[in-house]
């Protein structure tokens, strides 16, 4: 990171919470906010001036809403956004998770409306996020709806005689959400594998997440519960600040164990609970996210002879996990996100 401190814009049109974020964010020695504004046409009009290295993004403005301005942004002059969204409103919700889709990089929670302990808790988050995802280079996000790069060079060959797969896990952090909507939107309504999710983001957005997700792909998609039996063709989101396992007795288990390397939920625990319960049964993914989360996982599953798939660089927004766990060799084949859910299909109907 530079000495300098980070450069962010907050377009907030409440003039109660744009204060409040300003106090926060100037707080903070990590950064400095270069402009506050109340809409997103003023966002596009300072953008070209100011110039920040990142923005706090509210979702429901009036005019333009967030989800235009940061289609608009991303098209016109690429900067790392964070959404700052109510995390109790459906509306706001949807929007702030096809912001995602559309190029904002994380989405936080308000910090209204709640206790001082939780006040304290979300200031710390938002100016993390803001600081760390002022370094992501946004600009790849431009060119993932008309994906047209090379797939990447051959992999080693994989055994042909393999186990039939019983059950997909999949990862994500940073840039999660529409890679999700991706990979799951491209499997048949028929799907025959239960999937497991594990998805980096704040406890409060994980009920909307999951609503939103099932909304955009062929596969019923809920939150886990402790004990229930993963069905075929069902998706099990980890719910917030919970961890997503595979019991030996083929159950799932969703726990509140301390977290692993800071996170929780922690996709090497749900990888490693595949290896141990399904061995070369299991089929595991880990897409773009900062961090080495799941790489150690994804080691123990191919180890066990499950096939595992990593994002390949070309296409990950955050070459941070998938890179671990190629680097540490967890990895069976790393392939670009448009050709990751076309294989799992193919994978999944050789389980037949």
């Amino acid at each position: 990171m530079s000495s300098q401190p980070v450069r962010v814009m907050i377009v907030e049109d409440s003039l109660v919470v744009r204060r409040l974020l300003n106090h926060i964010i100037s707080r903070d020695p990590r950064l400095t906010v270069v402009a506050a504004v109340a809409s997103a046409e003023e966002a596009l009009q300072e953008l070209p001036r100011v110039r920040p290295d990142v923005i706090s993004m509210d979702i429901r403005l009036p005019g333009m809403d967030g989800l235009e301005a940061t289609r608009r942004i991303m098209a016109e002059q690429p900067t790392p956004i964070v959404v700052i969204a109510d995390s109790v409103e459906d509306s706001s919700l949807r929007i702030s998770m096809n912001a995602l889709r559309a190029g904002a990089l994380s989405v936080v929670e308000k910090p209204v409306g709640m206790e001082t302990g939780g006040h304290e808790r979300v200031s710390e988050t938002i100016c993390t996020q803001l600081y760390i995802m002022s370094e992501v280079p946004v600009i790849r996000r431009r060119m993932m709806a008309g994906f047209r790069a090379a797939p990447p060079a051959a992999p080693r060959p994989e055994p042909a005689a393999r186990q039939p797969a019983a059950l997909l896990g999949i990862a994500a952090s940073t840039g999660g959400p529409p890679a999700l909507a991706q990979v799951l939107g491209a499997l048949s309504a028929d799907f025959p594998l239960p999937v497991l999710l594990v998805q980096h983001m704040g406890a409060a957005f994980m009920e909307g997440f999951a609503k939103w997700l099932g909304g955009v792909v062929p596969l019923p998609v809920a939150l886990a519960r402790d004990g229930e039996t993963p069905r075929p063709g069902h998706v099990y989101v980890a719910p917030g600040d919970c961890h997503l396992m595979l019991a030996p007795q083929g159950y799932l288990r969703v726990t509140k164990d301390r977290p692993v390397a800071s996170q929780r939920p922690a996709a090497t625990l749900l990888f490693r609970s595949m290896a141990e319960t399904l061995g070369p049964r299991g089929l595991g993914v880990l897409l773009t996210g900062m961090g080495e989360d799941g790489a150690v996982g994804l080691v123990q599953m191919r180890q066990e002879g499950a096939f595992t798939i990593t994002e390949h660089e070309s296409t990950a927004v955050v070459y941070g996990m998938p890179a671990a766990a190629v680097r540490m060799g967890g990895s069976s084949i790393s392939l670009p996100l448009p050709l990751i859910g076309p294989r799992l299909q193919q994978l999944a109907r050789a389980s037949l």
